[in-house]
C-alpha cells in the first residue's frame, strides 16, 4: 500500500478546508491555481490575496453585531485596524473598504493617514485611535490632525508622563484622551508586568489627580492588550476581568468615559488542526460586559477591538521550489529552497511563529521527515517542526524528476514584511522575492499583477552606498 502525502493529510485533518484544496494534483489557495502563478512568475514570490481581508473584517463585525443584538447590548461595536501589522496601501486600502476604523503606534502612521485622506481613502469622522509611545513629534502630528477635523481621534496615554509632554502642544484646542492599563504578563514571561501602560493600581489616582478638572483633556476609553490574543483562558479572562473592573470604578466617577477597548487580536489559523470558535468567544465578552456593567449600575460602553494580524494574516503566502536535497547523515534530509527563511519570514526564526507549510505538487508521493534550509549562510535559517508530530512531512521525490518540488508557507501577511525591511538590505544580500497580488474584478474573476518586482543588484548597491561609475 503507497502512503501518499495526500493520505498522510487526509488522516490527520480535515482536508479539503477553507483556503486550502486540491485541483489536478496541485494545491490551490482560496481557489487561485499556484501552479499557473509559478508558471507565470517563477519563484521565488509572496502572494496576497485581497478578498480575504473583507472576508475577515465581515466575520468579526457580524459576530460582534450579533452578539450585540442577542444581549439586548446598549453600545456601539467598532472595528479598528492596526496599521503596523501591514502598511501597505493596497492592505489598508482593502480593509478601509470594509468601513473600518484605525490605530496607529508611531508618527509615521499620521503622514500615512493623512496620504489616505488626500487619496480619498478614508473621511475624517473615521475613529483613530493612537497607541505606542508618543514622542513629541508624534504627539504635535496627532493635535494637527485634530485641528484639520479629524475630531474623533483619541490618544491612548502610556504613562503617566505622557500627559504632561501633552499639554503644551495643546494651545486652546482639547482632545479626547485614553488610558491603558498595564497587564500583568504571562507565567512564562520574562518579566511580571507589561512595559507598555498605566498600572492598573494607579489609574484612578492618576484620573482623580491629573484629569478630572484638566481643561485640556476628555477621557473617552480605558484600553487593554493582551499580547496572547483572545483566549478561552483563566489568563486572558482574568486580565479582562480587571480591565472591566476598573473600567466601571472609573465610570463612576467619569461621565465622559465611554469606550471599553478590548486587549489583544483574535487568532488565525497557523495550522491545519487549527480549531478556534469566534462565535463563542465573542458572545461571552458581550455578555460578561454587559452584566458586570448592570450589576454595577453603570451603562454598557462601547466595544472598540484592534485586529491587525486578525485582519491581514490570512490573505498571504510565500511560494518556494525546492532546489537542492542533501542527506548530511542516516536521519537528516534537508530540502534547501531558492531564498531564505531569515529574510522572508522572520518570525519563524526569531521568535519560532508556526505558518501553515505545504507543498504545492507531488501530493500523490510518498512522504518523509525533512528539515527545511533557506540558501544563507546563517545556521538559524531553518524551519524544521510542525503542527504534526513536531517534525515536517513533505513528499519524497528523485532529484532526476523533472518537475521540481515546490512549497507554500501559508498565513504569512502580518508583520513579516516590516520586521525583515521590505525593500531595504538582506542577510547574505539575498534579494526580496518578486510580490505578487491577487485581487477579483467586478464580475468575481481573478486578477493578478506584480506589485514590486524582485530587488536588484542595483537596488542593493545604492542603498549601501556604492556609486555607480557609468
Amino acid at each position: 500500500m503507497k502512503n501518499s502525502y495526500f493520505n498522510l493529510i487526509e488522516q490527520s485533518y480535515y482536508f479539503p478546508q477553507e483556503g486550502f484544496d486540491i485541483n489536478h494534483e496541485y494545491l490551490t489557495f482560496y481557489g487561485i491555481s499556484l501552479k499557473y502563478l509559478i508558471e507565470k512568475y517563477g519563484t521565488p514570490f509572496k502572494l496576497v490575496y485581497l478578498p480575504r481581508i473583507g472576508e475577515q473584517i465581515k466575520r468579526a463585525k457580524n459576530l460582534f453585531n450579533r452578539a450585540i443584538k442577542a444581549n439586548d447590548y446598549d453600545g456601539n461595536y467598532y472595528y479598528c485596524y492596526c496599521t503596523k501589522c501591514n502598511h501597505f496601501q493596497y492592505a489598508i486600502s482593502a480593509a478601509l473598504r470594509n468601513k473600518v476604523n484605525l490605530e496607529t503606534s508611531s508618527s509615521f502612521d499620521i503622514d500615512l493617514i493623512l496620504q489616505l485622506y488626500e487619496d480619498g481613502k478614508l473621511k475624517k469622522d473615521i475613529h483613530i485611535i493612537h497607541n505606542g509611545y508618543k514622542t513629541d513629534e508624534y504627539l504635535r502630528k496627532i493635535i494637527d490632525l485634530q485641528k484639520m477635523g479629524f475630531t474623533n481621534s483619541i490618544i491612548v496615554l502610556d504613562s503617566k508622563d505622557e500627559l504632561k509632554r501633552l499639554i503644551p502642544f495643546l494651545g486652546n484646542e482639547k482632545i479626547k484622551i485614553g488610558l491603558r492599563m498595564a497587564i500583568d504578563e504571562e507565567p512564562q514571561s520574562a518579566y511580571y508586568t507589561s512595559r507598555l501602560g498605566i498600572r492598573h493600581d494607579e489609574i484612578v489616582s492618576f484620573f482623580d489627580q491629573e484629569i478630572k478638572d484638566n481643561e485640556h483633556v476628555e477621557l473617552k476609553m480605558l484600553h487593554f492588550f493582551v499580547d496572547s490574543g483572545i483566549k478561552d483562558n483563566l489568563y486572558y479572562w482574568g486580565e479582562f476581568k480587571k480591565a472591566l473592573k476598573l473600567y466601571i470604578e472609573l465610570k463612576k466617577r467619569c461621565d465622559t468615559l465611554d469606550s471599553f477597548n478590548l486587549g489583544g487580536g483574535l487568532p488565525i489559523r497557523n495550522h491545519l488542526g487549527f480549531e478556534y470558535d469566534y462565535e463563542y468567544m465573542i458572545r461571552e465578552i458581550v455578555k460578561n460586559i454587559k452584566d458586570g456593567c448592570n450589576s454595577e449600575g453603570v451603562h454598557e460602553p462601547n466595544i472598540f477591538t484592534e485586529f491587525g494580524k486578525y485582519t491581514v494574516g490570512e490573505s498571504s503566502a510565500i511560494i518556494f521550489q525546492v532546489i537542492e536535497q542533501k542527506k548530511q547523515n542516516d536521519s537528516e534530509l534537508w530540502y534547501m529552497i531558492d531564498n531564505s527563511l531569515m529574510n522572508t519570514i522572520p518570525d519563524a526564526w526569531s521568535i519560532h511563529e508556526k505558518f501553515i507549510l505545504l507543498p504545492i505538487n507531488k501530493w500523490e508521493n510518498e512522504y518523509s521527515r525533512v528539515n527545511i534550509g533557506g540558501i544563507s549562510c546563517d545556521h538559524s535559517d531553518y524551519y524544521n517542526s510542525e503542527d504534526l508530530n513536531q517534525q515536517i512531512m513533505l513528499p519524497s521525490y528523485s532529484v532526476d524528476s523533472k518537475e521540481p518540488l515546490y512549497l507554500g508557507f501559508f498565513h504569512t501577511g502580518a508583520y513579516q514584511d516590516s520586521i525583515s525591511g521590505y525593500g531595504g538590505i538582506k542577510h547574505c544580500l539575498i534579494p526580496s522575492p518578486k510580490h505578487v497580488i491577487i485581487d477579483r474584478d467586478s464580475k468575481g474573476n481573478f486578477i493578478d499583477y506584480v506589485y514590486r518586482n524582485e530587488q536588484t543588484v542595483e537596488d542593493m548597491l545604492q542603498i549601501l552606498g556604492y556609486e555607480s561609475k557609468e
